[in-house]
């Protein structure tokens, strides 16, 4: 079996899609035993500290797809990096999560933009 070079492995990351990606995440962590989350006490120093100012992570909420569905597939596609068929599936399994753990800046504008194409959307 030939040796693959750090650029043959990225190429190949770039042609996956999102739920790909996850599931190879998930099989690297329980091939080795390690996991890609961050550690917990790492994570909640700074969170304590942003707590006061509101939410640093929302999730951005499909709640249904409105009147336009091909225009609400096309956007989730952009959105989200998934092709065609996989945005068909998220989209039709509304209320769905489109995006997670963003900032709420972020998910402003995916609002913005979906809500534009005519689905009703939810930040959590």
């Amino acid at each position: 079996m030939a040796k693959l070079t750090k650029e043959e492995i990225i190429a190949s990351l770039k042609e996956m899609t999102v739920m790909e990606l996850n599931e190879l995440v998930k099989a690297v962590e329980d091939e080795f035993g390690v996991t890609a989350a961050a550690p917990v006490g790492v994570v909640a120093a700074p969170v304590e500290e942003e707590e006061s100012k509101g939410p640093t992570e929302v999730s951005l909420i499909l709640k249904s797809i409105g009147g336009s569905k091909v225009q609400v597939i096309k956007a989730v596609q952009v959105l989200t990096g998934l092709g065609l068929m996989d945005a068909k599936k998220l989209v039709d399994g509304a209320p769905v999560a489109i995006k997670e753990n963003i900032s709420p800046v972020e998910a402003e504008e995916h609002k913005k933009t979906l809500e534009a194409a005519g689905a009703e959307i939810e930040i959590k």
